[in-house]
């Protein structure tokens, strides 16, 4: 039961930081979708049906894409953190991506243009990359930022529900009784 409420239980709290976490995790991922990208010539094909330059264009999807990845942590939350199952929650949300930008959005924005063959094919490799990429690197970069955050405390009262109802001196100056350990 432990291990179910640990993954599926409570909201984070405010010193979890899932969303950027998913921030950070989002961008660590466009290296392996922006390869795909490259290698099956999408981006030069994207970059003509927005009509944007090439370099504006794989910019413009780095920052989108790291959104996605703040979305991906915020949608998920503690269930993102699954280190075995990670992967899949993060290539679901990659296909999701997939089926709603470039199958539904794009031709939206662009008056019915869409990529097609190998390009096409690309996009979609590029966003399952990228989502599994998304999924498995969530859980070690959101720990190290639970370890960034837990280096600097000093009072036990600065991690958990103390900290979000209480400051550190508001902690300090509560009777001993109530600053029981945390």
């Amino acid at each position: 039961m432990p291990g179910f409420l640990s993954a599926h239980g409570y909201d984070p709290g405010p010193t979890q930081r899932p969303i950027l976490a998913g921030l950070a995790a989002g961008l660590v991922a466009t290296a392996p979708g922006t390869a795909i990208l490259l290698l099956f010539h999408a981006i030069r094909v994207e970059a003509a049906i927005v009509d944007r330059p090439a370099a504006v264009t794989l910019v413009g999807g780095c920052v989108v894409m790291s959104l996605a990845g703040a979305g991906y942590g915020r949608l998920f939350q503690r269930a993102a953190n699954e280190r075995r199952g990670g992967w899949l929650f993060g290539m679901a949300f990659g296909f999701l991506l997939w089926a709603a930008g470039a199958v539904m959005v794009l031709p939206l924005v662009s008056g019915g243009l869409a990529p097609g063959g190998r390009p096409a094919m690309g996009m979609l490799l590029a966003l399952l990359a990228w989502g599994t990429a998304l999924g498995a690197s969530f859980p070690f970069i959101h720990r190290r930022l639970h370890l960034t955050l837990r280096a600097g405390v000093e009072a036990p009262g600065e991690i958990g529900p103390d900290a979000a109802a209480f400051g550190k001196k508001q902690f300090e100056q509560r009777p001993s009784s109530a600053r029981a350990k945390v």
